[in-house]
């Protein structure tokens, strides 16, 4: 993939990872940062399970990037006592 399509599935997937854990969004360079390496965790993951990683700027590759976006997110709160907001 395109560093173009990493960035773009980045931002989708981090936004959404967001929206999903504390309903407010991190910010836009954080939600892109968040969603690249959540892409490269959901990757890492599924591919750890036996599943195809990311494949493209497809649903299936967004589906895996939010689970591994959700993940770090949940790390990320994890690491600076941010917990999510209800």
């Amino acid at each position: 993939m395109s560093i173009i399509a990493w960035i773009v599935l980045g931002l989708i997937a981090g936004f959404i990872a967001s929206k999903i854990v504390n309903k407010s969004g991190e910010g836009v360079i954080l939600d892109i940062v968040l969603g690249v390496v959540g892409a490269v965790v959901g990757g890492w993951l599924f591919s750890a399970f036996g599943m195809s990683g990311v494949s493209g700027l497809n649903i299936y590759s967004l589906v895996v990037a939010v689970i591994g976006a959700v993940v770090v997110l949940f790390a990320y709160h994890a690491i600076t006592g941010k917990g999510p907001r209800p």
